[in-house]
């Protein structure tokens, strides 16, 4: 699930040509958050990692794992 973040903000950035230091601006987050974001640091904050998806129209949501025993 962490590389498809990663891969999703990163394409999603380039698509629309933006910068590392557009995207905090425009998610309102710091440019270290973002850093921080694509290289896939284990621990950050769900609410900013939302407040960036939301430009694209995504956030962060309960995905379903397929364990059999459930």
């Amino acid at each position: 699930m962490k590389n498809e973040l990663i891969s999703f903000v990163k394409e999603r950035r380039k698509f629309l040509k933006l910068t590392q230091k557009d995207l905090a601006e425009k998610a309102g987050v710091g440019l270290r958050f973002i850093r921080e974001l694509e290289q896939g640091k284990p621990t950050l904050r769900l609410d900013k990692i939302n407040q960036v998806l939301s430009l694209f129209g995504y956030q962060i949501g309960p995905v379903k794992r397929g364990y059999e025993d459930e």
